[in-house]
Parts: structure tokens; sequence; C-alpha cells
């Protein structure tokens, strides 16, 4: 692999990803004081993928990664979208 050297990331890299998990976390909790009626579980799902998105972007390094990797990562995140779709589908149609 072309990326086998070490990446350092900075402190203030890790800084604007604590920040911007904090928010979202803040996020999340005040999302369950309002009201999305069917889309409450669609709500909170789409903050975790967010948030996780986040933490394997930065924390995981895949930024740093070959274009191979990137595609096979967003590839599970298109298959767990897909798999939520249909889970709500099935149960909005039983």
């Amino acid at each position: 692999m072309k990326n086998e050297g070490s990446h350092i990331s900075s402190y203030t890299s890790h800084a604007v990803v604590l920040i911007a998990l904090l928010a979202l976390t803040a996020i999340s909790v005040a999302a369950t004081e309002w009201h999305f009626g069917a889309f409450t579980v669609g709500v909170a799902l789409l903050i975790a993928s967010i948030k996780v998105a986040t933490v394997i972007i930065n924390f995981m390094h895949v930024k740093h990664e070959s274009l191979f990797i990137k595609a096979m990562v967003s590839g599970v995140f298109v298959l767990f979208a897909a798999v939520i779709v249909i889970t709500f589908i099935d149960y909005y149609l039983r």
C-alpha cells in the first residue's frame, strides 16, 4: 500500500473533532425533546451516523487511505442505510 507511513494528527484537529462530537451529542439530546412523529428514530439514526462517520474518518484515519478503502467504507454506510430503509418500509406496511 502506498500509505504505509504514519499519520500524525494535530491537537487542533482532535479538538475540532471533540467539539463537533460534543455538539452532535447536544443536538441528539435536544432532539429527544422535539416530537418528529414517525421520523423520531430516523433523526436519531441520522445524528448517530454523522457521529460515526466523524469518528471513522478522523480516528481510524480513513481520510489517509486509498480510494478503494474509502469506497469500501462508503459501501458499508450505503448498505446500512438500505437495511434501515427496508426495515422502516416493512414496519410501515404491516
